[in-house]
């Protein structure tokens, strides 16, 4: 198999030039390494790549909002570092699909679009950029590629922590926790988690949503849910008035 050559764009979006071995590995997914014993793939460096952004991701909110509370810049760094956003890095910046690395299998069912994937990809290439210009060349790599994402975080309002906030929409009207029933299907080495977003005594299915982890999954569920429950917010208030003033009114009929 004739390897891919990456082009001079990864290196122009990442700002930097990394070695062509570390690259290679940076881009090799394990089914790739599975079906060529011997090959390095990038899990290792995906590991040290997600600290080093974690940390400069940190960084910069705690610098950038310093009247923030804890739990208010865990959330934003949280939804940045997401899979969601790193994906969209890897698609719409980095336009690195090409350059993975697949075995047979995972290439013929688009492992090279999955999210999972493309999330990993960015994070080995922060790796790779950690080992071969230490730090400060990965921290300029980091404000790079998610600072325009850091800023945009800063707006987002429920869409930072869906399941606090379905579970702030559900007290506001009137309704009991949400809770989520999982199911998982896929090869070990590719699960895929299914979470349904359940609310009241008979578990009304109100938001599905599936994921790489279970965490993701109910993420998912949950943003789903919290639109249902948005969209009827008017009629479950009014609801909740009208039974109220008829409360009221029997109580007062009473005296």
């Amino acid at each position: 198999m004739t390897e891919p050559e990456p082009r001079e764009e990864l290196f122009s979006a990442l700002g930097v030039t990394i070695s062509p071995d570390l690259l290679i590995q940076a881009l090799t997914h394990r089914s790739f390494s599975h079906e060529h014993p011997g090959t390095s793939n990038y899990e290792r460096l995906e590991f040290l790549g997600d600290a080093v952004l974690e940390l400069v991701s940190t960084e910069t909110l705690f610098t950038l909002h310093p009247d923030m509370t804890e739990g208010q810049l865990a959330k934003m760094r949280a939804k940045a570092v997401s899979e969601e956003a790193l994906s969209a890095i890897a698609r719409d910046k980095l336009h690195v699909g090409p350059f993975i690395l697949l075995g047979h299998g995972e290439a013929e069912s688009g492992g090279a679009e999955k999210s999972s994937i493309l999330c990993d990809i960015v994070e080995s290439l922060i790796g790779a950029t950690f080992l071969e210009h230490g730090i400060e060349g990965a921290r300029k790599v980091v404000h790079r590629l998610i600072d325009d994402t850091l800023a945009e975080v800063a707006t987002e309002g429920p869409a930072l922590d869906w399941k606090t906030s379905l579970t702030v929409k559900a007290h506001e009207l009137g309704l009991d926790e949400p809770r989520y029933r999982m199911s998982v299907s896929g090869p070990e080495y590719a699960q895929e988690f299914t979470a349904k977003a359940t609310i009241g005594p008979k578990d009304d299915i109100i938001g599905k949503g599936t994921g790489t982890s279970k965490r993701k999954a109910q993420l998912a569920a949950a943003e789903m849910a919290w639109h249902e429950l948005d969209r009827y917010a008017p009629a479950l208030k009014a609801a909740r008035k009208n039974g109220s003033s008829k409360h009221r009114r029997s109580g007062s009929a009473g005296n």
